[in-house]
């Protein structure tokens, strides 16, 4: 959904400042009358005639946290998200553990397997059973 052009602000404020009727501006212009009420109220309250943006970017409450989110992985490298996310409770900041996991994304930080938790084998092929030897191509 796209907001209202400029355009259109400016002639719905131009026909308010005339004396129309809001109701009789929103059926003149096909909008609601609410959203003609909330241009008039916008401009009267705060002087704006522009759109407010939509959607952006949406600063994250852990993005001064970094410093001791690294510290804290640095010291301890096994730590889990929901570790992690008992400590930010401590520091004041309530996150859940994907909203973590995403955050730490963005600033490159992976956890990596302990050695301990790894598997015993290498991944690929399996090695084959003991069983009978094969004869050689040859006899």
């Amino acid at each position: 959904m796209q907001s209202y052009s400029q355009d259109l602000r400016d002639r719905v404020l131009r026909a308010l400042a005339r004396g129309d009727r809001p109701t009789a501006i929103a059926a003149r212009f096909e909008v609601s009358r609410e959203w003609v009420y909330d241009v008039k109220n916008r401009f009267e309250k705060e002087g704006v005639r522009h759109r407010l943006p939509m959607g952006g970017y949406r600063v994250s409450r852990v993005a001064d946290k970094e410093p001791l989110i690294r510290g804290w992985i640095k010291e301890r490298k096994d730590l889990t998200l929901a570790e992690l996310c008992e400590r930010l409770t401590e520091q004041g900041v309530t996150l859940t553990p994907s909203a973590l996991w995403h955050q730490l994304d963005k600033w490159g930080l992976s956890f990596k397997k302990n050695p301990a938790r790894q598997r015993a084998r290498t991944r690929g092929r399996r090695q084959r059973a003991g069983g009978m030897a094969r004869p050689s191509a040859r006899a």
